[in-house]
């Protein structure tokens, strides 16, 4: 993706203006990934390597984390953050910070984005002073807790989107996805040299609560179906777990047959944990 500068200097973007879908065609993953690098102020700071790869992104997905408003003062003052998570090729995830806000000079959004979350934390804490008043769940100003916003916002949406699979690499993504799996009670052989013979796959985030507590101490838990379509037109899912629930908080990957085993599994790890999801 090339960098452009623009507005003799006062900031950078990397990307183009944007060209218009026709009429009821959502966004791709790359259009996605370029709409929020041409409106982010800082987009000339996210790295070539996370570019690459996002350039192999399948499925993304945008998420309320948290928001605030205050309504006090000449006129309201607002800070949206949105998680945008992009499933790669490779079967792994990768994370966007969007920080949304109009506490700029002139009315109107401004935009930031972030790979990490404690650059995103200093951007926050930035914005929050400007805003002024108290902070954080309790305060007196009008916001909820990161999860609430989150979970509200997950509640609006429907929870099993249409299937539209992709005829391309399905084994391929079935292999990556069964050798990304930690867990010992995962798929069988028999699965396994079922789904070599794929004819289509399709992956979709699926509506549950996954994510509890501020910053980089929060329980992490997602949820993907990854549907495979065989010959005949018979179909098989397979439900990844994909967690933070561990000894040294590394995120890991579980794979299962069932989206009841996979729940078992988040919360038996999530019980050994002491958290509750």
């Amino acid at each position: 993706m090339a960098r452009t500068r623009e507005g003799g200097g006062e900031g950078e973007q990397r990307g183009g203006e944007g060209t218009e879908r026709p009429a009821g065609r959502e966004a791709t993953p790359a259009e996605q990934v370029q709409e929020l690098l041409r409106r982010a102020q800082n987009g000339f700071e996210i790295g070539e390597h996370v570019l690459a790869r996002l350039g192999t992104a399948l499925m993304h997905q945008p998420e309320l984390r948290s928001y605030r408003q205050r309504n006090d003062g000449g006129r309201p003052l607002r800070c949206n953050t949105y998680r945008h998570i992009f499933l790669l090729a490779d079967g792994s995830s990768l994370v966007l910070y969007e920080l949304e806000h109009d506490t700029g000079p002139q009315e109107g959004f401004l935009y930031e984005l972030y790979t990490d979350d404690t650059a995103l934390d200093a951007a926050e804490r930035r914005v929050h002073e400007h805003i002024g008043g108290g902070i954080g769940p309790g305060s007196e100003d009008e916001e909820l807790p990161a999860w609430l916003a989150e979970e509200l916002l997950l509640a609006m949406g429907p929870s099993r989107p249409r299937r539209e699979y992709v005829a391309e690499a399905s084994p391929e993504h079935a292999r990556r996805l069964l050798r990304r799996a930690e867990n010992a009670d995962g798929p069988g052989e028999v699965v396994r040299e079922l789904l070599q013979g794929a004819l289509g796959h399709h992956i979709a985030l699926i509506t549950k609560p996954r994510r509890r507590g501020p910053g980089k101490d929060a329980t992490w838990c997602r949820f993907y179906e990854h549907a495979f379509l065989l010959e005949g037109g018979g179909e098989v899912s397979l439900w990844e777990l994909e967690h933070n629930m561990t000894a040294d908080g590394r995120l890991v990957c579980e794979v299962y047959l069932d989206e009841a085993e996979a729940e078992v599994a988040a919360d038996r790890h999530a019980r050994a944990q002491g958290v509750e999801l």
